[in-house]
């Protein structure tokens, strides 16, 4: 698995590498260098001039993985007006978002990033396995920080990353444990995938593929598919056929719709696990709600929309009646929320050393310690790439077309065994 995803960044990187030798004749990397700064006084540098912060955001804004895009970016956004509400990073500097639509595509992701690079401090916002690894190359030639919403497992051990959250990877691991211990499964179960084609698929798969190692079972059947496929009957025939009893999903709300409607249609009823991309709140409201809600369980992290016992929810309602009355319910819209978290915790850190240049943030990333996000997701241990230890709980939901975004807790905050054993390691090419 690790070779196959390995071979599918050095293809992505072919289109980030051949942007940086364009790019290189228009001043790549150019950031004019940081001016006179000292400790708490940053000089002015690419994106800061000496009040403002700028940050870009690089995420479908059009097109089916908008769905995802826009409250991601509310997200950002409304943590960002929190922040500056209070004077801004460190009380002194506002932020200012800068954003782009990548329609969800790595070769214009790459061209909006080149648009943009030499206008930001950092991207506090990349969506995307795909995309985040075209980019790849040009933030380490560039020396430029950027917050993945995306959560492979590469990510952790990237010096030019700032994650977030617990690993596809680790979901995965942790949807295996649920099913076996509390979701009626055996490891005689025939238990099966169903993956998109990509680096986001692998992520999954081979989360379920740690799982099976470390808990003794086998994967009966894989299938996969490709974004925006019309018709999945030959995949939910094969699944079928090959008598799965539990189907781990990985896509994103558009497919996973017709995926669940396909087999409703077709009569098939295995307990399905999905990754977190794979919902939308609509989907409670669709005409696939009866099936979902009896048969599909979508593995995340954090807690309901609007449960005010966990601290950070009820920090992120009162600022979303406050920023952004109109947003409705979204888990997507609570990523963006903490992405916003951690980047103002890098950049504070940055103005504490006096240096808001992109060697300066990439040192400051560090020192960078742990980040909380007061249950929203687990604690963040950040600092060198090598040292940094991502959460690795999840969150099983059931689907419940009465709640918000659909969705009602199962299992909150839970870790398996075989997650606290997973190794993560450096993405080559």
């Amino acid at each position: 698995m690790r070779t196959n995803r390995r071979q599918r960044h050095g293809v992505l990187a072919v289109l980030a590498t051949t942007a940086l030798l364009v790019a290189a004749c228009g001043g790549a990397g150019d950031e004019g260098g940081s001016q006179g700064g000292q400790a708490g006084q940053p000089g002015n540098t690419a994106g800061f001039d000496g009040t403002t912060i700028k940050l870009g955001v690089l995420s479908p804004l059009s097109g089916p993985t908008a769905v995802i895009g826009q409250p991601l970016t509310n997200g950002n956004k409304v943590w960002f007006d929190h922040i500056n509400a209070q004077g801004g990073i460190a009380g002194k500097y506002k932020v200012e978002l800068v954003q782009e639509d990548t329609q969800y595509k790595p070769d214009i992701t790459v061209q909006r990033y080149n648009k943009i690079k030499n206008d930001v401090v950092a991207f506090t916002q990349i969506l995307g396995t795909a995309p985040t690894l075209a980019v790849k190359p040009l933030l380490e030639s560039d020396k430029m920080v950027a917050a993945p919403a995306s959560l492979d497992a590469f990510w952790v051990r990237e010096p030019n990353l700032l994650p977030v959250g617990a690993p596809y990877q680790i979901q995965a691991i942790n949807a295996m444990d649920h099913y076996l211990s509390e979701g009626g499964g055996s490891t005689d179960s025939k238990i099966c995938t169903m993956v998109q084609d990509d680096v986001y698929g692998e992520a999954g798969q081979e989360g379920v593929e740690f799982a099976a190692k470390e808990n003794g079972f086998t994967v009966a059947n894989t299938q996969k598919f490709k974004v925006n496929t019309e018709n999945y009957a030959g995949q939910i025939g094969a699944l079928a056929g090959a008598g799965c009893e539990m189907v781990f999903l990985t896509a994103t709300p558009s497919d996973a719709g017709k995926i669940w409607g396909t087999a409703a249609q077709a009569k098939f009823t295995p307990q399905w696990y999905a990754q977190s991309p794979s919902w939308v709140g609509a989907l409670a409201k669709s005409a696939v709600a009866p099936y979902m809600k009896q048969y599909v369980r979508i593995v995340a992290e954090g807690t309901e929309w609007g449960d005010e016992s966990v601290p950070g929810m009820k920090d992120m309602m009162d600022r979303v009646k406050k920023y952004a009355p109109q947003q409705e319910p979204d888990y997507y819209f609570a990523f963006g929320y903490n992405q916003g978290r951690a980047m103002t915790a890098l950049l504070e850190k940055a103005v504490e050393r006096g240096d808001l240049s992109r060697e300066g943030l990439l040192k400051a990333s560090e020192e960078l310690g742990v980040v909380s996000f007061d249950g929203l997701t687990d604690d963040y241990t950040y600092g060198p790439a090598d040292k940094r230890n991502p959460p690795r709980s999840s969150t099983v939901f059931t689907v419940a077309p009465d709640k918000p975004f659909g969705l009602t807790a199962a299992k909150y905050n839970f870790t398996s065994d075989a997650a606290k054993k997973f190794e993560f390691t450096k993405a080559d090419g």
